[in-house]
């Protein structure tokens, strides 16, 4: 099987918890992944929204010495241009690409940007739930969108070559992206609103601009985020526990608004609560003949790997 995953917290534990990315326990290890080729992992530094200015920087910089230890040694691909990611598909190998989750890691300081990239960050989601010096995310109740920092911000990466991620921003930062963006952006661990209404998820117009523009959505797998009661689709309902059909039912609806280039994963291992008949790294085999016996092979490839592919190709520099 092949696999292109956009959004883990692996590396975040790793550091946090003194461990390792071959832990057992975690939801990926990459001691588990040996029948995955190729897989690529994009892997997040998240900053919680309780860290600001140095203390932000400090934890960032801190997951980066863990990244470089724990890929010392080993045949794994630290992806930071087109040509490597071509690579690992290229030698059936396995690759990750570093991402960090809150434009907060910045302190407000633009040169950040361009230090970011020159130590391997290849897309940053600019909030997480709260507010930082780039806008309001989804859970802040003011959503004012991008500040004056916030717009200037996303020019940066765009000049640099860092991909602005939407995940977890307001609706209002949301559709200031869109308007000053003169590249595609991604959501990349975000579902559908009107497949599980919570505001963590995508509006069906928030998903057709990703389409307009040829970005790229990652479903997610947490249980809140696919839970099917108060579903507007006409899709059957699940009256038990959230799990692998719900992701099927949010990857459905996302291809009937048109998104067969535009739907990948991301599935938010190790930061997320999972259905129960998810526990991790191990369980995407079953996901995988799930989608091809319900899509076919080619939409299923698609989706695990495919879309993320090109799409990270044609922007990752």
């Amino acid at each position: 099987m092949k696999l292109f995953d956009m959004h883990c917290d692996t590396l975040y534990r790793a550091y946090t918890e003194n461990s390792t990315l071959f832990n057992d326990n975690f939801h990926i290890s990459f001691g588990k992944t040996g029948n995955i080729h190729p897989y690529i992992q994009c892997l997040a530094v998240w900053i919680p929204d309780e860290y600001r200015g140095q203390a932000a920087w400090d934890l960032f910089v801190g997951c980066v010495g863990k990244l470089r230890e724990q890929l010392d040694g080993t045949n794994i691909v630290w992806c930071k241009t087109s040509e490597d990611i071509c690579t690992v598909k290229e030698k059936n190998a396995q690759g990750i690409i570093l991402t960090v989750e809150g434009g907060a890691v910045l302190g407000g300081q633009l040169e950040k940007i361009q230090q970011l990239h020159d130590m391997g960050v290849r897309m940053m989601t600019l909030t997480w739930n709260g507010r930082n010096e780039l806008g309001d995310g989804i859970m802040e109740e003011t959503d004012c969108g991008l500040t004056d920092f916030g717009r200037t911000a996303v020019k940066e990466m765009e000049r640099v070559g860092i991909i602005a991620d939407v995940s977890h921003a307001g609706e209002k930062m949301f559709w200031d992206v869109a308007e000053i963006a003169e590249k595609p952006f991604a959501a990349s661990h975000s579902n559908i609103r009107t497949v599980t209404n919570h505001r963590r998820n995508l509006t069906d117009e928030q998903f057709c601009k990703l389409i307009e523009i040829g970005s790229l959505t990652g479903l997610n797998f947490c249980a809140d985020f696919l839970d099917s009661k108060n579903s507007q689709t006409p899709f059957p309902k699940i009256l038990h526990q959230s799990g692998m059909y719900d992701i099927i039912r949010h990857a459905e609806y996302m291809l009937s608004l048109g998104g067969e280039y535009n739907v990948a994963m991301g599935a938010d291992f190790d930061g997320a609560d999972l259905p129960g008949d998810i526990s991790g790294i191990e369980s995407m085999g079953m996901l995988y003949d799930m989608f091809a016996e319900h899509f076919g092979k080619s939409t299923a490839d698609a989706i695990f790997f495919g879309n993320a592919y090109r799409f990270f190709i044609e922007n990752v520099r």
